[in-house]
């Protein structure tokens, strides 16, 4: 029985995966960490995200300002009770600590996009708090 269902869970994903496909996950790079001797307690963190074609984030939080600059493509950007916005390369966009971020893609869906994070958090707090 087990030699079957391993054939069935593929073609069963197979056949599901043009109706149900998720959004692949961004690639997420940490350029530097920074202790901030004059923000007792406080630290920047500086991080590159590349979305592949199609890519998105789960929602969810940072417990910190987060800074946003668009490198290359395209992103779309919302926070709970704001509207979408669409970046582009020399763009940016702000996230206050109390901030839900519940819309984070790739605009487009067959080129990659890149942006760099500035994150002003907690010392030794996580930078991404998954919310349900």
């Amino acid at each position: 029985m087990k030699k079957m269902l391993v054939p069935l869970l593929l073609v069963g994903g197979a056949l599901a995966a043009p109706w149900c496909r998720a959004a692949l996950p961004a690639d997420v790079e940490q350029v530097m960490s920074k202790p901030l001797a004059d923000l007792a307690g406080k630290e920047g963190l500086v991080l590159t995200v590349t979305y592949p074609p199609g890519g998105a984030d789960s929602i969810h939080r940072h417990n910190a300002h987060a800074f946003v600059y668009v490198l290359e493509g395209s992103i779309v950007m919302q926070v709970k009770g704001g509207a979408a916005v669409t970046l582009k390369p020399g763009q940016g966009f702000y996230e206050a600590p109390d901030d839900i971020h519940v819309v984070g893609r790739n605009a487009s869906q067959t080129e990659p996009a890149k942006f760099v994070v500035f994150l002003l958090k907690d010392r030794g707090a996580p930078a991404v708090i998954p919310v349900q």
